[in-house]
């Protein structure tokens, strides 16, 4: 699948389909979403809305220096599987996948209730699963975005 994202909204539209889409396929365990782009590219902006989607009240912010942050999402109607908790990571800052497991990444990933987003996910490529949704954000103007999923 492939979008163009103009504005936040066109972002957030994106990330309800994709939302959608994880959601009606089941997992034996986490589902996760492997963002790869350039720095501005979208990807923050997409888990923000993602977590909106869900229901999750908190700001937001790319977990760069403290690399991971948890959200347990609320219960709500927009989140339809009923993810029990969104993982936000930030692998720019790691240089291999054993690092990602060093932070119980493991024990994240057993759960099939968690949501799991990898921000610069080619540091930590080699801990993922082999079915991870592979996410896309290219620059194609100063205000256009591609978003492509493999």
């Amino acid at each position: 699948m492939e979008f163009l994202s103009k504005n936040l909204a066109d972002t957030a539209v994106i990330a309800k389909e994709i939302l959608r889409r994880i959601s009606e396929t089941p997992h034996p365990y986490a589902a996760v979403l492997a963002l790869h782009g350039e720095l501005g590219a979208g990807k923050t902006a997409f888990v923000q809305a993602l977590a909106k989607h869900l229901g999750v009240k908190e700001h937001i912010t790319s977990p760069t220096f403290i690399i991971m942050k948890n959200y347990p999402p609320p219960l709500s109607p927009l989140n339809a599987k009923r993810f029990t908790l969104l993982v936000h990571i930030d692998a720019y800052r790691l240089t291999s996948g054993k690092e990602l497991l060093a932070l119980s990444f493991r024990e994240l990933l057993a759960d099939p209730e968690h949501l799991i987003c990898i921000e610069w996910a080619e540091h930590a490529a080699a801990a993922l699963p082999h079915d991870s949704l592979r996410i896309d954000f290219e620059f194609i103007s100063e205000t256009t975005r591609r978003i492509s999923t493999q």
